[in-house]
C-alpha cells in the first residue's frame, strides 16, 4: 500500500473531512470572537491531528505495529480539534447572532469538559486500554490537587465570580484599601485597573475571602457614588445662611459629571468652639473622576462664599499680638473705596455723577467673583443687582426654548444688567463666566437714593441704554443710518417713562 493511500485511509477513518469542514465554518465564524487567541489553539490541534494522521501512515505503510498507538493518538487529537470547531461556530457564530454573550470562564470549562470526554471516547474507539491509564491518572490528580490547591480555589473561585455576577467588567471595586474598575476576571485573577493608570492582579480567590464594595451601584438605578466635600465657617454667620448659600451655588451649576437628580445638599457635620463643620454632599456620575470633580465644587463653594461675604475659618494655631495704628482701618477701607470708584469711572456709564456721587457708590459695591464656567445671571430671574466687571470675561446667551445662542461677549471694564436696575424687568439673558471674573455688584436701593435726588440722571440713563440698546438691534436687523436714529429715539423715551415709573421720579 502507497504512503498517500495509506494517508486516505486514515483520514477516512478518523473522519478527517468532517473536521475540515467544521473548521472551515469555524474560520468564517471567527470575526464574532473576542478571544482570537482561541484560533491559534485550534490551529494547533488540527495540525497535531494532521502530524498524527501521516506519522501513522507512513508506520502503517512500513508495516510497523507501532501505528496502532499512533491512530489513537491522532483520533485524541482529532476529537479535541472537533469540540473546539464545533464549540467555537455555537459560541461565536449561533450564539453571537442570537446576541447571547456567556462569560469567557463558562466558555472554557464547557469546551473542556467536552474536550476531555471526546479523548476519552476517542481513545476508547481506537482501541486504547484506559483502566491503567485511569488508575495512574487518579494518583497523579491527588497528588497535583494537593500541591496546586491555591491555583485550584482561584480558578473555582473565578468561575463562582462569573456565574453569579456579584463582579463584572468596568464595575467599580473596593478590595481594602484598593479601588480600581474591574477590566477581566480571569480564571485566576481579576483585573482592575486604578486611577494612578495602574493595572493589579488580585487572585479571585482573595475576593471570596475578603469583603469587596462595588461602587454606585444599586438596582434598578444609574451607577451614582456619593462624594462628600468638607469646609470648615466659624460662627459669625448662621448655619442656615452658609448651607443656602453654598446649596444654591452647587445646584445651579451644572457642573459636569454632578447629577442633578439626586440634587447636592450641604449639612452641619459637626460643632466646635470656634467654628462649624460642614460638607457639601453630591452624586458623581463619572467614576474614575472623582479628584476633578471635587475640585471642581470645591471651587464653586469658595467663590460662593466669597461673594456672600463669608469667609473659610481659619485653624487657629497662636496667637499674635502686635499693635496697629488707630488710622490702619480707615486707611485699608479708604483704599477700597478708590478702587471701587476705579471701576465705575472705568465703565464710562457713570460718567455724570459727580465726586461725591462716585464716593457714595463706591462705598456700597460689594465685592462678587466667578469663577470660570458660573452662570452670573440667569435669563428670566428677578434683577436685583448691577455687575461691574473689573477683569476677565463672560458671554451673554439667549435662549428661545430648547435653543440657546450666544449673542454677545463682555469684556472687562464693563458693566450689565443695568436694564433690569432701572425698570425692574427680568433679567433678558444669561450671562457666564468665560474666566475667573473679579466683579463687583451695585444694589438697586443704593443707585435709587443717587437718582431721587438728581432725577436729571434718568434722562441721561435713558439715552445711554437707548444708544446701546438701537445698536444692538440695528447689528440684529442690519437697519440703516436713518432707521436707527429712529429706532433711538423711540426707545430713550420709553426707557425714560419706564426709569421714571420704576423709580417714581417726579
Amino acid at each position: 500500500m502507497s504512503f498517500f493511500s495509506a494517508l486516505w485511509q486514515e483520514a477516512r477513518d478518523a473522519h478527517t473531512h468532517w473536521l475540515v469542514a467544521l473548521c472551515l465554518v469555524a474560520l468564517v465564524t471567527r470575526r464574532y470572537s473576542p478571544h482570537p487567541h482561541r484560533m491559534r489553539v485550534l490551529s494547533f490541534w488540527v495540525a497535531a491531528h494532521l502530524v498524527a494522521l501521516a506519522v501513522n501512515a507512513g508506520l502503517r505503510t512500513s508495516e510497523l505495529h507501532a501505528h496502532n498507538e499512533f491512530r489513537t493518538v491522532s483520533w485524541v487529537f482529532g476529537a479535541v480539534a472537533f469540540v473546539g470547531a464545533g464549540m467555537s461556530v455555537v459560541f461565536h457564530g449561533l450564539l453571537a447572532r442570537a446576541r447571547v454573550s456567556l462569560p469567557r470562564i463558562v466558555e472554557d470549562v464547557i469546551v473542556g469538559l467536552l474536550s476531555v470526554l471526546a479523548a476519552v471516547t476517542a481513545a476508547s474507539r481506537a482501541g486504547a486500554n484506559l483502566s491503567g491509564i485511569i488508575a495512574t491518572s487518579a494518583v497523579i490528580t491527588a497528588v497535583l490537587g494537593f500541591s496546586l490547591q491555591d491555583v485550584i480555589g482561584n480558578v473555582a473561585s473565578g468561575l463562582a465570580l462569573q456565574l453569579d455576577t456579584s463582579i463584572d467588567v468596568d464595575d467599580w471595586i473596593k478590595v481594602n484599601d484598593l479601588t480600581g474598575r474591574v477590566v477581566e476576571v480571569n480564571w485566576r485573577y481579576t483585573a482592575i485597573e486604578t486611577r494612578n493608570w495602574e493595572t493589579v492582579l488580585i487572585p479571585n480567590l482573595q475576593l471570596l475571602r475578603n469583603p469587596v464594595t462595588v461602587l454606585g451601584r444599586r438596582g434598578g438605578n444609574p451607577r451614582l457614588l456619593r462624594r462628600w466635600v468638607y469646609f470648615h465657617v466659624d460662627w459669625h454667620h448662621q448655619p442656615s445662611d452658609v448651607i443656602e448659600v453654598v446649596q444654591a451655588a452647587v445646584r445651579g451649576a451644572e457642573l459636569a459629571r454632578v447629577a442633578a437628580d439626586p440634587a447636592p445638599s450641604c449639612v452641619l457635620m459637626d460643632m466646635t468652639d470656634t467654628f462649624g463643620k460642614y460638607a457639601l454632599r453630591y452624586w458623581l456620575t463619572d467614576l474614575a473622576a472623582d479628584d476633578p470633580t471635587d475640585s471642581d465644587v470645591r471651587t464653586r463653594i469658595y467663590f460662593a462664599l466669597q461673594r456672600a461675604d463669608i469667609p473659610l475659618a481659619t485653624p487657629q494655631r497662636a496667637l499674635t499680638v502686635a499693635h496697629e495704628s488707630p488710622d490702619a482701618p480707615q486707611a485699608k477701607t479708604a483704599k477700597q473705596t478708590e478702587r471701587r470708584k476705579a471701576v465705575l469711572k472705568a465703565v464710562g456709564f457713570f460718567d455724570s455723577l459727580d465726586e461725591s456721587e462716585f464716593d457714595e457708590l463706591a462705598r456700597t459695591l460689594r465685592y462678587a467673583p466667578f469663577t470660570a464656567g458660573e452662570v452670573i445671571t440667569r435669563q428670566g430671574a428677578e434683577a436685583h443687582w448691577l455687575y461691574l466687571i473689573e477683569d476677565g470675561t463672560a458671554t451673554v446667551q439667549l435662549r428661545d426654548g430648547a435653543r440657546v445662542r450666544e449673542v454677545a461677549t463682555l469684556k472687562a471694564p464693563t458693566v450689565f444688567g443695568e436694564m433690569s436696575l432701572f425698570t425692574g424687568s427680568p433679567r433678558t439673558a444669561t450671562v457666564t463666566a468665560v474666566t475667573d471674573v473679579e466683579c463687583f455688584r451695585l444694589d438697586s436701593s443704593a443707585f435709587q437714593r443717587v437718582v431721587a435726588r438728581r432725577p436729571e440722571l434718568a434722562e441721561h440713563f435713558a439715552a445711554v441704554l437707548a444708544e446701546r440698546g438701537a445698536a444692538l438691534q440695528a447689528a440684529q436687523e442690519t437697519l440703516g443710518a436713518e432707521a436707527t436714529r429712529l429706532s433711538r429715539d423711540h426707545i430713550e423715551k420709553d426707557l425714560f417713562d419706564r426709569i421714571r415709573s420704576f423709580l417714581k421720579l417726579r
